[in-house]
């Protein structure tokens, strides 16, 4: 009995299934996703021997820029995150620790979540599709456009896909590049309409742009404030509501208008 004990022996007794909870709860699984900063890929480029975007029934102009859409990487909707892995992503700049419900729908097994990321994928480029060509006043009837990028999901590169069909088909609409000749970054959905919408995951995104050489992030307006988060050093920011603003606010910056380029 623990009348019997004494202090030290009465504590040490107490003590252990206080120990032995912590030690459950360090090792249970927690309802998190770790993220990290992705892959990005030049839009203007070619992915995996295959042009990125092609192409036919209209002349298309080389760039000497690119147009580099970027991603995170977070652990599937079946991997295990502790406490463990909360406390280490908790304290690094580039981990993110984020409900699991906010990155995979709830109840859908990895091969599900990976066919849905497919077909938000693809109805993300069919949209970019349609907004450029309708920003360009382009007959889709007369210009066909063919969008691939291989195993990367989701609707957050449907802004990068609009201005890399503007750019090869237009360029600035003045004989030069819509880039400038920089590495420009970005990300957000796009609408037919040719609106931008908010994505998430932008701070480590900023941060896979800075590793593979992008000074300027096209960033959708509502996540300025998030896109500020762990900025990269030397890495400009330019808000956007619609392809029509993406497009200016590059022009600007490529004729040294500084004063029309927005900022967050």
């Amino acid at each position: 009995m623990l009348s019997s004990l004494s202090r030290p022996k009465a504590l040490a007794v107490c003590a252990l299934p206080v120990a032995a909870l912590f030690a459950v709860v360090a090792l249970a699984p927690l309802p998190y996703a770790i993220a990290q900063p992705g892959t990005t890929a030049d839009v203007l480029g070619e992915d995996k021997g295959r042009e990125v975007i092609t192409i036919t029934g209209a002349p298309v102009r080389p760039s000497e820029g690119q147009l580099r859409m970027t991603t995170i990487i977070a652990t599937g909707p079946s991997t295990d995150v502790d406490l463990g892995d909360v406390a280490d992503a908790w304290f690094r700049t580039d981990r993110a620790v984020l409900p699991r419900s906010s990155v995979y729908p709830p109840g859908k097994s990895d091969a599900e979540v990976e066919k849905r990321n497919l077909g938000q994928m693809k109805e993300s480029q069919d949209a970019a599709t349609v907004a450029a060509l309708d920003y360009l006043d382009e007959d889709p009837g007369k210009v066909e456009v063919d969008l691939n990028l291989a195993d990367i999901g989701g609707p957050s590169a449907g802004l990068l896909f609009s201005l890399g069909i503007v750019e090869k088909l237009d360029g600035d609409g003045a004989g030069g590049d819509l880039t400038g000749g920089r590495i420009i970054a970005g990300t957000g959905t796009i609408d037919a309409d040719g609106a931008v919408g908010a994505v998430g995951g932008v701070s480590l995104k900023t941060q896979a742009a800075a590793r593979d050489g992008a000074t300027v992030f096209l960033v959708p307006k509502a996540e300025c404030s998030d896109a500020q988060a762990e900025l990269p050093k030397g890495m400009r920011l330019i808000p956007v509501t619609a392809l029509s603003d993406a497009v200016a606010s590059l022009k600007a910056l490529e004729q040294g208008q500084e004063a029309k380029v927005p900022r967050c």
